[in-house]
């Protein structure tokens, strides 16, 4: 597992060094060698950095871990591939979209051309098992993934961060609210939505706050798979 040259590699490759990170690639190895499925595929679980290169990073968006039914993760954050029906967080995030820009529903759930224009899907936890939700929490991601987010703070300016749900929320502590631009929400599962995710305007309160400081919006529309 290594990432491209998207320049993240010179910020992380240390990182994937510690003592923690080999212990989890072990973990990895030796859930797969007993016969489990892990998802994404290991080729895609660094997929949001080698899409998003850290100089192009605008916006984060944080989700928990990735789905776990078949063919449904890629690397990205609530994001699966054409053909992959979305899963219900992401008919969520579709709905609210549409609330809050008047883009029409997209008609697949591939958020790569999201990830072209400068948004990090990242998840607080980068891989699970099939079939089962948040199995591959407390092996070490989130250390690595809260890594990201103090790099990011550290070393980048008038970023805007969507933290959805609680686990993304815990991230907030290693931002600098001075510096960057923080939106919290329930997170978009039908188990919260209705809680305050739905009317929330994330993509409109984003891309406000990047023309105030002079800096090109996102373009959130989804309609040609060739978009980025």
């Amino acid at each position: 597992m290594m990432l491209t040259d998207s320049g993240w590699k010179a910020y992380l490759q240390d990182e994937l060094t510690q003592t923690y990170m080999q212990e989890l690639f072990h973990f990895l190895e030796k859930e797969k060698s007993s016969g489990k499925t892990i998802f994404p595929p290991q080729s895609e679980i660094f997929s949001a950095f080698d899409l998003t290169p850290f100089s192009q990073v605008k916006v984060v968006i944080l989700g928990q871990d990735p789905y776990h039914g078949k063919d449904q993760a890629h690397g990205l954050a609530f994001s699966v591939l054409p053909g992959i029906k979305p899963p219900p967080s992401l008919v969520n995030i579709f709905k609210e979209l549409k609330h809050d820009t008047g883009l029409g529903i997209p008609q697949h759930g591939c958020l790569k051309s999201w990830a072209k224009e400068g948004v990090l899907l990242l998840n607080n936890v980068l891989t699970v098992e099939e079939s089962k939700a948040a199995s591959h929490q407390n092996k070490g991601w989130e250390r690595f993934t809260d890594k990201v987010i103090e790099l990011l703070n550290a070393n980048k300016e008038n970023l805007v961060f969507i933290l959805w749900g609680g686990p993304a929320q815990k991230k907030a502590k290693h931002l600098d609210q001075d510096k960057h631009f923080i939106l919290k929400s329930p997170h978009p599962s039908p188990l919260s939505v209705y809680r305050g995710f739905m009317g929330s305007k994330p993509f409109s309160q984003t891309n406000a706050y990047l023309a105030s400081k002079g800096i090109a919006p996102i373009n959130w529309s989804l309609d040609s798979l060739n978009h980025g």
